[in-house]
């Protein structure tokens, strides 16, 4: 397609080829770039299904080169430009055909472009029912991979029973097995997007990669690390599933501000069972949402090999609740050394006694030593 869009371009950059008999009209519908024309309603057919703005790049891109169609048809009956105005308005009709022809082939490079990202909702295959997979590849790697399970507290107003006043609820809302997901892979940054219920509630995690200076015995050191650095929820309140009789019903974002969480040394993935909170100020009247994260597995960046994390850097509660799980066996152990010691002493004591000579206890039988 890329040959034939540049024969189109080829054959059009200069609208007045025709004009001095450098290409005349019959070889211009003979061209590569007529057979572009016809053929261009086949190839959008043969195209997956597009994202919304390619879509209507490519309506625009169409309709140019259905107008130039029209054109070229005007040229091949050989109708004679009579006058100043027909010339301009060949000019023009050559030039939108141009501008079409750029527009179809910018479309279709962005087309393939995004037809090399690949998203995987694998929730499925987790043995949690709470916990989620989520996997973003692009170039047929493994870009971003999310493992966790989370639960949004969102308040909403309802109206009292005076018809009056209002009354704040709160609804409590997890990600469900069938949700929709998307992604952006980037050297610095990386996004990951979940949708549910038509929509209804769209969760965006916004991740970046930068120098971290971390300093030890007076001396700093620059290392590179990974974190997140922005959670936003969008969620509308007119989803009756969740949100019984809501006042003025309608969608709001909760985000987050100056964000750091999960910060991580890069080319490792962060790995945490306990749970991480966040809170979100919603502009539903600054409201405070909050989101819980637990039994998390996180990689948004440099993952070596396909669906598989890189080395895990444990998050600093899990590193202290293995502590105390491991603090009574250390205690038993050095214990179990100190009585083991304490009888060796004891019966190497006793050795060491037995092979003395024994004093007798009466003094008369000194006489005879």
């Amino acid at each position: 397609m890329g040959s034939e869009a540049h024969s189109v371009i080829s054959y059009v950059a200069d609208p007045s080829s025709v004009e001095h008999g450098l290409v005349s009209r019959a070889d211009l519908t003979a061209s590569p770039a007529a057979a572009a024309v016809r053929d261009h309603r086949t190839v959008r057919e043969e195209l997956p299904p597009l994202s919304d703005a390619a879509a209507a790049c490519v309506s625009r891109a169409s309709a140019g080169v259905n107008h130039a169609h029209l054109h070229l048809l005007h040229l091949r009956l050989e109708v004679p430009l009579e006058s100043s105005a027909h010339f301009l308005q060949e000019r023009r009709f050559m030039m939108d055909f141009h501008c079409a022809a750029l527009l179809l082939l910018g479309s279709l490079s962005a087309v393939s472009v995004s037809a090399e990202q690949e998203v995987e909702n694998l929730s499925g295959l987790s043995s949690n029912p709470d916990r989620e997979i989520f996997v973003v590849r692009e170039n047929g790697t493994t870009c971003l991979m999310a493992e966790f399970a989370v639960k949004f507290l969102i308040p909403y107003d309802v109206l009292a029973l005076n018809g009056i006043d209002l009354i704040t609820e709160q609804v409590s809302v997890t990600i469900p097995r069938g949700a929709e997901i998307a992604g952006k892979c980037g050297n610095t940054d990386s996004e990951l997007h979940i949708s549910w219920n038509d929509h209804a509630f769209i969760f965006r995690i916004f991740f970046s990669k930068d120098k971290h200076t971390m300093g030890s015995d007076g001396k700093a050191k620059e290392t590179e690390v990974w974190k997140i650095n922005k959670v936003q929820l969008v969620y509308d309140t007119s989803e009756v599933t969740h949100f019984n009789s809501a006042y003025n019903p309608g969608k709001h974002t909760a985000s987050t501000h100056r964000l750091s969480a999960l910060v991580t040394p890069a080319g490792r993935s962060y790995v945490c069972s306990a749970q991480q909170t966040l809170t979100m100020i919603s502009s539903d009247h600054q409201k405070g949402i909050t989101v819980s994260i637990y039994d998390i597995q996180i990689q948004p960046f440099d993952i070596k090999s396909d669906f598989v994390f890189s080395e895990p850097y444990k998050c600093i509660t899990d590193q202290r609740e293995q502590l105390e799980q491991m603090l009574p066996l250390v205690l038993g152990l050095i214990l179990g050394l100190i009585i083991v010691l304490t009888i060796s002493v004891y019966h190497f004591h006793l050795k060491l006694s037995a092979q003395q000579p024994q004093l007798p206890r009466d003094r008369s039988l000194y006489k005879n030593m």
